[in-house]
């Protein structure tokens, strides 16, 4: 392909929406809709030919690449698969906690939340948002729970140390309820009110080590 065809390529990937010709054409400074229209030609030719799982199509005023229509019902079946499940707001107060307090043991999330917490870590941990990570050196030993490697995955975190603050997380654990885990609710904190017991910074507090994935 040229490199028209597969700069039009990435950008038609990467757009959750169709691209007109006018948009594509500002991809290049170089190119005209004349360039343009000629590089869809190959692309639409390139996916044909190949036999390739996606197709490009005209859709309005614009372009995009789809999945073909003969794979749409195992496409269907596996999104259900995966699919996440919509999380509560005790749920998402519970994991911002442990986020920002982790190591942390269940009686301490519960004295922070104020409610027991048995079941929503048990649903946490098997949605592998928080994962054990440890043993307290208290009587009895309790567990010690943290964040895992899908969390930071979920919210699009390198490492913890790029946690917001409370407050912005509490917006971010509610997008990601809207978009990926379900619904939004109510009841989890906006900006300016953060959560019980978290602190201000972005970062865990003293004394609190981070640790993340199965001890």
């Amino acid at each position: 392909m040229t490199p028209l065809a597969k700069l039009l390529e990435a950008a038609l990937f990467a757009a959750s929406r169709p691209l007109s010709l006018e948009a594509m054409n500002t991809l290049d400074p170089e190119s005209s809709p004349a360039a343009v229209s000629s590089a869809l030609d190959e692309l639409r030719e390139h996916y044909d030919v190949d036999g390739h799982g996606v197709e490009l199509l005209e859709q309005g005023a614009g372009w995009q690449i789809l999945t073909r229509a003969e794979f749409a019902e195992a496409i269907e079946r596996a999104q259900v698969a995966v699919r996440p499940q919509r999380l509560s707001a005790a749920a998402l107060e519970t994991l911002a906690i442990v986020a920002y307090r982790q190591p942390i043991g269940r009686a301490e999330v519960e004295e922070i939340r104020g409610v027991g917490v048995g079941s929503v870590l048990k649903s946490l941990h098997e949605r592998g948002l928080i994962d054990v990570v440890g043993r307290s050196e208290g009587v009895g030993r309790p567990l010690l729970y943290g964040t895992t490697s899908q969390f930071l995955e979920q919210f699009a975190l390198r490492h913890l140390e790029e946690l917001p603050r409370a407050d912005e997380l509490a917006i971010a654990l509610r997008g990601a309820g809207a978009m990926a885990i379900g619904p939004a609710t109510d009841v989890v904190p906006v900006a300016g009110s953060p959560l019980p017991g978290l602190p201000a910074a972005g970062l865990p507090v003293a004394g609190s080590p981070v640790m993340t994935g199965v001890a």
